[in-house]
Order: structure tokens, then sequence, then C-alpha cells
């Protein structure tokens, strides 16, 4: 019997992690890798706020926190948030996140199917989510997801992997990612630099990886 998926409550904090179907890869083109952003950002960023990222070719990670019912509704009057109203009962949300998770990975795998000539499922259902209970993980979870392209031997520098969100948070750019947040768990830009120079321990954060 499968174990019932957690479900994604407001106001909560969550490492979010799906893989390609048989460890099939998940991006094949930079297109690829932009397209998968932009498809989560429209299906969404809704209901998530996004503190990092890092795609890899077959799995990708995000930390990501539900938001609230008050930060919801103060989005309805914006372009693509219209249909927010009714969200109330947390199991009512619990299934609106679902479903639409369920629609970016579909909107997803049909974009890659009809480019790779391919049939059937791209990710493992269903997607892999972990509740972060304690504060003092979110900055060492920050800095798993990162530092994930050179633990798996894609780059030999995590830093310089360019499908993470390590060097977008330090950009003064616009965007839907929570950079300033994460900054503030490091104390500040230089202290978040430093802490992802230092080797990576994964025994402190072993119970929030779920791969």
């Amino acid at each position: 019997m499968k174990e019932k998926p957690l479900a994604l409550e407001p106001d909560n904090y969550y490492h979010v992690y799906n893989r390609g179907n048989n460890s099939e890869n998940l991006f094949y083109t930079t297109d690829n890798y932009q397209f998968f952003l932009r498809q989560f950002n429209e299906y969404l960023s809704p209901y998530l706020d996004v503190f990092a990222f890092c795609l890899l070719p077959n799995h990708f990670h995000f930390l990501v926190r539900v938001k609230t019912n008050n930060e919801r509704d103060s989005m309805v009057d914006l372009p693509g948030f219209k249909n927010l109203a009714g969200l109330e009962h947390p199991h009512t949300l619990e299934k609106t996140i679902s479903q639409s998770f369920s629609n970016f990975f579909n909107s997803y795998s049909k974009a890659i199917n009809k480019q790779q000539k391919r049939h059937g499922s791209l990710f493992e259902k269903p997607f892999k989510r972990k509740l972060v209970t304690d504060a003092t993980y979110l900055a060492n979870l920050v800095f798993y997801i990162h530092t994930n392209p050179q633990l798996h031997g894609i780059v030999a520098d995590f830093r310089m992997y360019p499908w993470s969100s390590f060097d977008r948070i330090l950009k003064n750019t616009p965007t839907r990612l929570q950079k300033q947040q994460v900054l503030q768990w490091f104390s500040s830009p230089d202290n978040y630099v430093a802490y992802h120079s230092r080797k990576a321990d994964i025994e402190t954060i072993k119970e929030l990886i779920i791969e």
C-alpha cells in the first residue's frame, strides 16, 4: 500500500523534489531548463514562494513555502491570479496545489515528449515533498540544494552551475525568488557566500534529503 503524500499546508516550508521516470533525463537543451522555470512560475507561483532551486539533467529540487490565505487574497487583482477565490479550506487548497503541480508536470511533459518523440510518463508519481520543521535546517537545505550538481559529479564547482538559484540570489535583478529572505537567513550576502564555501556536512541535513 502506497504511503499518502504529505499535505502542503499554508505557511509551511517544504523540500520538493522529483525526477524523471526510470531516472530518464528531464532536460536536454538550454530552452528546456528555461521553459521548465517559466511553467513552474505560471502554474505554482500563485500558491508557493520559492527560496532555492536546482535543476539537474534527470531531477530537480525546490525549497518552497505555501502562501497563506491573506497572501493569496492580496494577489487576486494581479494579472494571472484570478482563480484564487474559495481556497480558504486547507483540504481545498491542498487539492488545488496538487492539481496545479499535475498541470505543470503535464504541460512540461507534453513539450518534452513532442521534442524527443517519446511517449508515456516523464516524471515519477507522486512528486516528493518533505516538511521543514526546524529553522536551523533552512540554511543547510539551501546549501544542499545548491551543491547538488557538484555532489552528483555534474560540475567541479557548483557555484558555476547555471541552473540553480545560488548566483541568482546574489544578483539585484527583479525575480519572484525570495532572495532577501534567504540572505537574511545567512545574515548577509558575504556570510551567504562564505557558508557556501565550506565543505558539505551531509550528516546535518540527511533527514531532509529525499533522494
